[in-house]
């Protein structure tokens, strides 16, 4: 009883804290990212705000560095309602310049640094982008797009293009006058971040002045940020955990943020020994990564309090705390255009977090039943879905409603309308209600707890069952010597659905231990969730955000003639991992030998 009680107050005093520090985001139409940066600078004036290994600015320093960006984008004849797309590397004046366009009415199109080609095209094509700001660093790269857009670049390159960080400096850093700021509302357009899948091109969410601060101060009051407080930033600032969610924490309170350009598992507890980081944002492989690294002094004689994220994988969540010694592990669900949120608020192992029912009006969220075979949501006789039962997996679903009492159930969308449409799905439960699609199978406990079970689309079908990818990849990598792992299902000839196949990297493949780890998947999965194929791999190709790309690994299958890593089969009539070579991969595939 005590427990319960405990856990529902743990709730009830997080939920409330971000509720009221949501509700100051949106108290004022008028009062929007500029205008709150220009508060904190009054409030905080030369305490520090951001700093990396390139330069710092201090509060008011930072203000005054947004003031002038917003002066050159108008000098450049843009105006309200126009995209500017930003591609540079994480750092100070990363943040200074969007903050510069959001004040002078523009949106910022946070550009994946890793782009190139096709995929760079797209982004920019798709929010409409007026110009492009490059980082001189990545001139190569943005070459291989072939664009028209006008780009101005930060840094000398080799051709001598027009250079930002020459001209900002004409540029007068006062505040803006009355005649010079453009009438912003929380509903206009501050950011597009683009979501990073494993396949397809990116689409670019739309976030506005509300739901930026709402997400900035919403995360600073969950983990319960303080002036004091120093926060570690090293996810790429171009997506949300990186680049609002760590931004907001450290700013939103007048603390500060040490930025480093890019994620080193080396380097990590060095570093927030040396700024002395109490706070970071993870995302779980992040973790996973730190996990798997050697043990270092550093990793215990750290500030580091508490932590936020999310994709912490269950199987490593304790195992975390203990080793590294952070106190509070706050684990979230939630994406970046999407309105389904919920926070671990009491360290539910395994969950993502919960909606008590006095808080369900404020944060509308179910589950209801989805067929994996047929890819659809099953109807009743009236053409209204079903929701799931306890511990039946489902998708998740958030109630779209556009009412300035619950902010938190916007949804606004993509640049794109199309792509906006396909995420909202209508009459669900009755006739003209309209929910957010999360695209993710979930299970929800008796007590309301939920728990995350696969992506739409990762999940396949064998023998007749459903088979989770995340849960067979757990419990691969809990076994020793896998430092990761991804799992997929690929096509074999003369089967329905997928056989399971795993991708796995090792500490040393010749000293692994074969027949142990099909002990322990045996010990642990029924026989239909067991993979049959395994490919050793030296590493896992990934997105900037650390989420596994999967498409070549499906793309290849099993086949040796295209793979030329370590192949083994899971020879269920022998009990033991064979060598996949050509004579055995020609039996599977004529049916001589059975799946």
């Amino acid at each position: 009883m005590f427990t319960r009680l405990r856990s529902e107050l743990a709730y009830a005093a997080g939920l409330l804290r971000v509720v009221r520090a949501t509700g100051i985001a949106t108290k004022r139409p008028d009062h929007t990212l500029g205008d709150h940066l220009a508060a904190w600078a009054a409030q905080n004036g030369d305490r520090p705000a951001l700093a990396s290994d390139r330069e710092s600015y201090s509060y008011r320093a930072l203000d005054a560095r947004a003031n002038a960006y917003a002066r050159w984008a108008q000098a450049r004849g843009l105006k309200k309602g126009d995209t500017v797309a930003l591609m540079m590397p994480n750092r100070p004046e990363y943040v200074a310049i969007w903050f510069g366009l959001v004040r002078a009415g523009i949106g910022a199109a946070l550009l994946n640094t890793n782009l190139t080609g096709t995929g760079l095209a797209h982004s920019l094509a798709v929010v409409a982008a007026k110009v492009v700001i490059v980082d001189a660093a990545l001139a190569q790269a943005y070459a291989t797009a072939s664009l028209a857009t006008p780009a101005y670049f930060y840094g000398e390159t080799a051709n001598g293009e027009p250079r930002l960080d020459v001209e900002i400096a004409t540029f007068s850093e006062a505040p803006l006058t009355e005649q010079e700021r453009p009438r912003l509302t929380l509903s206009d357009p501050a950011l597009y971040i683009y979501t990073s899948g494993t396949t397809g091109l990116p689409k670019a969410a739309r976030i506005t002045h509300s739901r930026c601060l709402r997400i900035m101060l919403g995360f600073s009051a969950a983990i319960g940020a303080k002036a004091s407080d120093r926060v570690y930033m090293c996810l790429p600032m171009y997506h949300t955990n990186g680049g609002v969610i760590a931004l907001g924490v450290a700013l939103s309170v007048g603390g500060s943020a040490y930025i480093r350009e890019k994620f080193s598992a080396s380097a990590f507890w060095s570093d927030c020994c040396a700024e002395k980081c109490t706070l970071f944002v993870y995302i779980g492989e992040l973790c996973r990564y730190l996990m798997n690294s050697p043990v270092r002094p550093e990793e215990r004689q750290h500030k580091v309090r508490a932590c936020v994220g999310n994709g912490l994988r269950p199987d490593i969540y304790a195992a975390f705390q203990q080793r590294f010694g952070v106190r509070a592990v706050l684990e979230f669900y939630g994406s970046t255009e999407g309105n389904a949120v919920m926070i671990n608020f009491d360290f539910k192992p395994g969950a993502i977090g919960r909606v008590p029912s006095w808080a369900a009006a404020r944060f509308p969220m179910t589950l209801i039943a989805y067929d994996i075979d047929a890819e659809t949501h099953p109807r009743d006789a009236a053409g209204f879905c079903r929701v799931s039962a306890p511990d039946e997996v489902g998708e998740l679903l958030a109630e779209i409603r556009d009412d300035p009492r619950y902010p938190a159930a916007r949804f606004d969308g993509y640049a794109d309308a199309a792509a906006t449409s396909a995420k909202v799905m209508h009459g669900v439960f009755k006739a003209g209600d309209a929910w957010f699609r999360t695209g993710d199978l979930m299970r929800r406990d008796a007590r309301g707890y939920y728990y995350f079970v696969d992506r739409i689309g990762d999940t396949f079908r064998w023998k007749g069952e459903n088979v989770s990818t995340t849960e067979v990849a757990e419990t691969i990598t809990i076994f020793a010597g896998v430092r990761e792992a991804i799992v997929y299902g690929v096509a074999a000839v003369g089967y329905e659905g997928r056989a399971g196949m795993a991708a796995l990297v090792v500490d040393d493949i010749a000293a692994f231990d074969l027949a142990g780890l099909r002990a322990h998947i045996e010990a642990a999965l029924p026989v239909y969730a067991r993979p049959l194929f395994l490919r050793f791999r030296t590493e896992l190709e990934a997105t900037g955000t650390f989420k596994p790309k999967k498409s070549a690994l499906v793309a290849d299958g099993f086949d040796p003639a295209r793979i030329e890593e370590p192949l083994f089969f899971d020879d269920r009539s022998t009990g033991a991992y064979r060598r996949l070579d050509a004579a055995l991969f020609a039996a599977i595939v004529s049916g001589a030998k059975s799946l």
